[in-house]
């Protein structure tokens, strides 16, 4: 396992981050959760990144029951704070002091630590003033709770005023957790641009498009029963902008390019994210603790130019590269 500053801090982070999305207190058994957590251990990853929306908090518990035992300091705990948890009431949603307050409260207590490492704002608040959140992030780090402020899917505009504010208040936004992957590329022409000037790095999520670039998928076949296109608990909504006959052919047309590397398709989508030198780390998940073990093996693949060039051609047409389409909700969610 390789290991990555965090932005412009002294923090490090295992390139590849275990994240328990749709995962955990949902799609997995506690048990089979806890050897997935202990599989990534074993692999070397020290990241563990979670929400407390995931599973309405049940994710952060089932992450701090797995990780007990394991030596505090030798971890680096994530999670985030914005979408509607608990009863959801008119302030258990957004950014206001109240909820951040709060929320960092709940997430300590159901991932059984005094602090976690990156503290994010899961999406931007458009209904509280940015002086506020940031405020309030600022006396979250000053209590302790958390070593480091982050967001996820903030706009480069957003990212400027934030890290702008930020460092009134005597701290800096080390981080961005968008969505990222060789289909999805949203974040390549503003974000990233804006992250490198502010000192900022990318924790992506869905490296490998929801399942899509394991190849699993096959054009004009029935999807395959348990996977991620057959979850109707929400797994379903995000993979089927992918499940065209277009683009699984194109997807298709990777495999004899990671066959010549002597790596699977998973490991050449992780590998592909973890290319680009503004990213610190790609997060996966896994339903099985083989997953883990497979995915780890992007840490050892370095993917030269004529590689690259090859997964550009391979899935022209394909691939996502609209920068409007990083973006938060136009509304508080309820």
């Amino acid at each position: 396992m390789a290991y990555r500053y965090l932005g412009n801090s002294g923090l490090k982070v295992s390139e590849i981050t275990y994240g328990n999305w749709l995962t955990h207190g949902s799609q997995v058994e506690n048990d089979i959760a806890t050897q997935c957590v202990r599989a990534a251990l074993d692999a070397g990853i020290t990241t563990f990144d979670t929400a407390d929306v995931y599973a309405n908090g049940a994710a952060e518990t089932v992450l701090g029951e797995a990780l007990k035992g394991v030596r505090r300091e030798s971890l680096e705990i994530f999670t985030k704070v914005y979408f509607p948890v608990g009863p959801k009431g008119p302030n258990d949603t957004g950014l206001s002091r109240k909820h951040i307050f709060e929320g960092i409260d709940a997430s300590l207590r159901r991932l059984n630590t005094d602090y976690v490492d990156l503290y994010q704002a899961h999406r931007y608040d458009v209904e509280t003033p940015l002086e506020e959140t940031i405020a309030a992030f600022g006396d979250v780090v000053r209590s302790g709770k958390a070593l480091y402020i982050g967001v996820s899917e903030w706009t480069a505009d957003q990212l400027r005023r934030g890290q702008a504010l930020a460092r009134e208040n005597g701290f800096s936004i080390v981080s961005n957790q968008p969505q990222y992957s060789a289909l999805w590329r949203v974040i390549e022409s503003e974000v990233i641009p804006a992250s490198k000037e502010l000192g900022i790095s990318q924790v992506v999520w869905s490296p490998i498009a929801q399942g899509v670039l394991t190849g699993k998928y096959l054009p004009g076949q029935p999807l395959p029963e348990g996977s991620r296109a057959t979850d109707d608990k929400g797994g379903d909504k995000m993979i089927e902008r992918y499940l065209n006959d277009e683009t699984l052919t194109r997807v298709q047309d990777l495999k004899p390019i990671a066959d010549d590397l002597g790596i699977t398709m998973a490991q050449l989508a992780v590998a592909w994210v973890l290319a680009n030198d503004n990213v610190s780390a790609a997060l996966v998940g896994a339903s099985r603790p083989e997953q883990i073990s497979e995915n780890i093996k992007a840490s050892d693949v370095t993917l030269d130019t004529d590689v690259l060039k090859k997964i550009d051609d391979a899935l022209a047409g394909s691939i996502e590269t609209d920068a409007a389409k990083t973006r938060s909700p136009e509304t508080r969610l309820v």
